[in-house]
């Protein structure tokens, strides 16, 4: 069953192009959907679903249309109506990028075509996704302004939306207007954020609860950025050496000592060793005694898989270009950034940083012919407006009234909401978000350490897009799925505090 749905607003209203202000001017209705029915196999099981496919308006203060926000929504539909199932809100990051990698790569009901490790396949195009959340809950996927097929409208400059904060704020009154349209605040709700999307989703949890007293129980994120904390100087430095050695690991660049144990194995001896060791001895600068630095090079480079006159020359703070150039500059390749797994091929050997990122290109690849098969062959969803798969929102403030203050701003809603829980998932190959660091935000989020209870981390072998490859797919969705499970409150059950719990 395919049905074309028209909402309120009957006329079209022209939009331009994000890059050319004097561009041809193409259709765009704010607030238009399709809806498709479907059938999949989620976990060996049936899973009947609607899909709803289009716009809802961004409105100003006065109620004029100011934008129109494209998005994906998947709802169960072989069980008793429920205005109590679980709704899921998933963002991707960027914070220019489209919502097709989460919806297509990890949690949705349809997946791209790609091998057990995450390397495109042809022909291009989509299959059922097994392991989907869409069994435990309902998912929309959200495409911020200039992002997919999201637009301003009319002569609202798109910088409006652009920022820290502008993002947060008219997210959240979006999400208001979506729940309410949906029937969905009886629901338990979950945000999910990846890489910038965790920003979002942290500011999210605290500006929907405090402006629009809507309620969280779960924040999700999926290869977090810093999250505004601070971490300069020599805590900066010393927090790399994990990922170094989880990444030469991988290519077989450690000692053999090392290289014969299993990656968890390793990890948690680096680890400490970067907080008990390499922390104070980077913090003491050129004061450092010489045959002690001397040492913790040494130390480094059986740790990195590279020269400990390389780690020298850097005074022992190693940056990441030149590993990702160096660790196999021997064999003529270098590794990526988000996914340190994946080989490039440089012009010349020599240098101090690659000449591309191969993951990403790679991705793209793999994403943006099965995206645009994908909404006009599955969903039935056709534009002439651009699906735009990133870069299109810079400059992107990030001082000033927009300072990112997500990080604190989730423990403020948490602290507000004893309900709410936090699940963070890592790549161990992840150079962009690195897993470590992930690990500092959850410990410096809250000092007290009162909502640590509440903190959950799990590592994965595979970047920053843990998901696509096979065995972290159906793991990582299983993880999900019991972390909802394990955070809808039992039926009565009050949310207090209570002294000595």
């Amino acid at each position: 069953m395919k049905q074309m749905k028209w909402l309120p607003l009957a006329v079209y209203i022209l939009i331009f192009s994000p890059k050319e202000i004097n561009a041809q001017s193409i259709s765009f209705n704010p607030d238009s959907t399709v809806t498709t029915d479907h059938q999949t196999t989620i976990k060996g099981k049936p899973v009947k679903f609607r899909a709803t496919t289009g716009t809802q308006p961004v409105w100003d203060d006065k109620g004029k249309v100011k934008a129109g926000l494209f998005f994906t929504y998947y709802e169960r539909t072989d069980l008793p109506k429920d205005d109590k199932r679980p709704l899921v809100i998933s963002f991707n990051g960027g914070p220019g990028a489209g919502a097709l990698w989460m919806r297509l790569g990890y949690t949705g009901p349809h997946r791209i075509k790609i091998d057990d490790e995450g390397f495109p396949i042809q022909p291009y195009g989509v299959e059922e996704n097994p392991y989907s959340l869409l069994d435990v809950a309902d998912i929309v996927y959200v495409e911020p302004v200039n992002t997919g097929y999201s637009r301003p409208l009319g002569d609202v400059p798109a910088e409006t939306f652009f920022g820290v904060k502008n993002d947060i704020q008219y997210l959240a009154k979006w999400l208001s207007h979506f729940v309410t349209r949906k029937n969905k605040w009886a629901s338990p709700k979950y945000l999910i954020g990846e890489s910038y999307g965790t920003t979002r989703v942290s500011g999210l949890a605290l500006e929907l609860q405090s402006r629009h007293w809507m309620y969280i129980n779960g924040v999700v994120l999926v290869s977090p950025t810093g999250l505004g904390i601070k971490r300069d100087g020599p805590v900066a430095a010393a927090n790399r050496l994990p990922y170094y050695t989880a990444v030469a690991w991988y290519h077989k660049k450690l000692p053999a000592a090392l290289q014969q144990k299993d990656l968890t194995e390793i990890l948690p001896e680096v680890e400490q060793y970067t907080i008990n060791s390499l922390l104070p001895a980077i913090a003491k600068g050129g004061f450092l005694d010489a045959a002690e630095k001397r040492k913790v090079a040494e130390q480094m480079a059986t740790y990195m898989g590279i020269g400990a006159l390389e780690v020298l020359d850097y005074n022992l703070d190693v940056p990441m270009q030149f590993f990702w150039k160096e660790l196999l500059r021997k064999e003529g390749y270098t590794v990526g950034r988000l996914d340190s797994r994946y080989l490039g091929i440089d012009k010349i050997n020599a240098g101090d940083k690659p000449d591309y990122a191969p993951e990403n290109t790679t991705w793209q690849h793999i994403f943006t012919p099965a995206n645009n098969y994908y909404y006009t062959n599955v969903l039935n969803y056709h534009t002439d407006v651009e699906y735009l798969v990133a870069g299109n929102t810079r400059p992107w403030p990030r001082e000033g009234e927009q300072v990112e203050t997500s990080g604190d701003d989730l423990r403020q809603a948490m602290a507000m909401n004893p309900f709410m829980h936090v699940f963070v998932q890592s790549g161990y190959y992840d150079g962009a978000c690195d897993y470590f660091n992930a690990q500092y935000n959850l410990w410096n989020l809250d000092p007290s350490g009162k909502l640590k209870p509440r903190m959950k981390w799990k590592g994965y072998r595979s970047g920053h897009m843990m998901y696509l490859r096979h065995e972290d797919l159906i793991t990582a969705n299983e993880d999900l799925r019991e972390f909802i499970k394990a955070t809808i409150p039992a039926q009565g059950q009050a949310a207090k505090y209570t002294v000595g719990n």
